[in-house]
């Protein structure tokens, strides 16, 4: 098991090469043609399997095929993952929608109309 400090930095780096590797290396029209980011990546203490949280602006439509198009992505994506880091194992990659900024946008537009109406 890795200690805390180097999973959080692995996690830092995998994040950061996927980043790259999801911009400019996945060729699938349903990943290309709409914006995702991802927003953090969670690596088990082993850094065998590694959740990737992606944010992904549009429809809910937009959101299905954009995770639909990683999905079927997910084996190129590992392997070059494998190629662009000196991971000794290369994670089994989990995606993830993240719907946190949808929900904080949520919250903060229900405080607005609630301060308008004085109720704060």
């Amino acid at each position: 098991m890795a200690k805390p400090i180097r999973v959080e930095k692995v996690s830092s780096e995998v994040e950061k090469v996927l980043s790259l590797i999801m911009q400019h290396d996945v060729h699938d029209q349903r990943v290309s043609e709409h914006f995702g980011s991802i927003t953090r990546v969670e690596l088990t203490g082993d850094l065998k399997h590694a959740k990737v949280f992606i944010s992904v602006y549009g429809t809910e439509e937009d959101k299905r095929s954009f995770m639909e198009g990683l999905d079927s992505a997910k084996g190129f994506i590992r392997s070059e993952l494998g190629k662009q880091t000196t991971l000794r194992y290369v994670p089994a990659l989990h995606f993830k929608l993240d719907r946190a900024l949808e929900e904080g946008a949520r919250v903060i537009s229900l405080l607005d109309e609630m301060k308008a109406r004085g109720e704060l």
